[in-house]
């Protein structure tokens, strides 16, 4: 095969995938973006400077071999351009999809700043997806049978569906025991359809069940188990619960009929989606309605998507920063007002009312210990909205585990998440493992994959020393 050129950036400019018009993606909750041709995806691809400090995949929290499947991409060697992506990751079409890219590996591409990115994630989502269309993505592959020792793992999320499949390649008998009728986690739930589709999610969980790993849905820790019998039943346990405790909006009327938080909302949508029945569904549903979302983040931004979606009147996004120190991500901002979503920076609810919510006026003050720029009420600047339907999108903070698990001993930080040894990240239990957000604090799926990797590797080491001690003792 030819050598096809690389470093092509000063000849094919930057194309993302094209998205359908915004009045026509508002009907629906399929994905926004229409897929690349395997002509596009080789010229985008090309267009990488195969630089000898590849920041893409420095700043790439799975350090993903980003220049590498580009270069055979742009060869025409889709498969082994997989095979290259899938070796770090675990649902690479999943992270090509909701990575904030342009905070990682696209934001730090060293030709960004004079000709636009490589469009990273969008060439990963294409070749993985060609994968599945070509019967490339291989059943997982159990390379040792170690199935005398078993693994249980409290939650079906990213972190826990990774560090399930990698255990199970290592031969572990593997448990996965979770909250919800289907696994996945923030992305069967939490992430809307028009970003994630379901199927995509779904395709990845059946894989890991035709593996052998045992799903356990609708099971609670703490209800039906404790912590201390999963710790009997299983050799070694992971906890990658995620936090869903949403952060409250003190301001009267927050505890309103029509004030809802944001992934009961979203929950509520994506089960609809599923064609699942969903109580009290009105409440649930933005038609019609005058919606007022409070937040900046990426959960904020699925909430306003996901009610122009259901047809709502006017929707507002309120945020107590200005648009330059919002923490979502700057292209979903940019989806939302293509689809109509009004946003109004520096402003911070103060009252909200059965058909209203009265607003203050921020401004940006002094910057505190983490260098951000603290708002503050701006006098005199009050206004009003109105609203049918609130949406609090403030961010998760964690459960009370311990309580939760029945588990006192179980140590947390001040912030209540779960306190681990960052080498072996290992609980105060010993043969308790965490990772993900229940570590982290609300995170991104990716480095929620990178826990998962990180922690199987300590699990398999656990698991080794201990078989070895029951075999000497013998």
């Amino acid at each position: 095969m030819a050598d096809i050129k690389m470093l092509q950036f000063t000849s094919a400019s930057q194309a993302y995938p094209a998205k359908r018009a915004a009045d026509d993606r508002t009907q629906d909750f399929l994905e926004i973006a229409r897929p690349y041709i395997i002509a596009k995806a080789e010229e985008q691809a090309s267009r990488c400077s195969q630089c000898g400090v590849p920041f893409c995949q420095v700043h790439c929290p799975l350090h993903n071999n980003i220049p590498d499947w580009l270069k055979l991409t742009a060869e025409g060697r889709l498969e082994e351009a997989y095979e290259l992506s899938a070796a770090t990751s675990t649902m690479p079409e999943i992270c090509g999809r909701i990575c904030p890219q342009d905070r990682l590996c696209e934001g730090n591409c060293v030709i960004e700043k004079d000709f636009g990115s490589v469009t990273i994630g969008s060439v990963e989502k294409f070749i993985t997806d060609t994968a599945w269309e070509n019967g490339w993505v291989k059943p997982v592959r159990i390379i040792a049978d170690r199935s005398a020792q078993s693994v249980g793992i409290i939650g079906a999320g990213p972190a826990g569906l990774t560090t399930a499949e990698y255990l199970r390649t290592k031969g572990y008998e593997v448990h996965v025991y979770d909250r919800y009728d289907r696994a996945g986690g923030l992305l069967t739930y939490g992430i809307p359809g028009f970003k994630l589709e379901k199927p995509v999610v779904m395709r990845r969980v059946d894989r890991l069940k035709d593996a052998g790993i045992v799903f356990h849905h609708e099971f609670e820790v703490g209800r039906d188990a404790s912590l201390a019998e999963l710790r009997a039943r299983h050799d070694a346990l992971l906890v990658a619960t995620g936090v869903y405790t949403p952060r409250a909006v003190a301001v009267p009327g927050a505890d309103g009929g029509h004030v809802l938080d944001a992934l009961d909302y979203l929950t509520a949508s994506n089960r609809a989606g599923f064609g699942d029945t969903v109580a009290d569904a009105a409440r649930f549903d933005a038609g019609g309605k005058h919606v007022v979302v409070i937040g900046g983040g990426d959960t904020a931004m699925d909430c306003v998507r996901t009610a122009v979606r259901q047809g709502a009147a006017s929707v507002k996004c309120l945020y107590r920063r200005d648009r330059a120190n919002m923490p979502g991500s700057a292209r979903e901002v940019a989806h939302a007002e293509e689809e109509g979503v009004e946003f109004v920076w520096l402003a911070a609810p103060a009252a909200i009312t059965p058909d209203a919510v009265t607003a203050s006026r921020m401004r940006l003050g002094q910057a505190g210990p983490d260098g951000r720029r603290a708002p503050e009420v701006d006098p005199g600047g009050d206004f009003t909205a109105p609203a049918d339907l609130v949406i609090k999108a403030l961010g998760f903070d964690a459960e009370d585990l311990p309580g939760l698990f029945g588990a006192p001993d179980l140590s947390v930080t001040r912030w209540g998440t779960l306190r681990v040894d960052h080498k072996t990240m290992m609980t105060s239990l010993p043969g308790v493992f965490a990772a993900g957000d229940i570590v982290r604090g609300a995170s991104l799926v990716v480095w929620a994959v990178r826990d998962g990797r990180d922690v199987a590797t300590q699990m398999h080491h656990f698991l080794r020393a201990r078989l070895g001690a029951a075999a000497v003792a013998a």
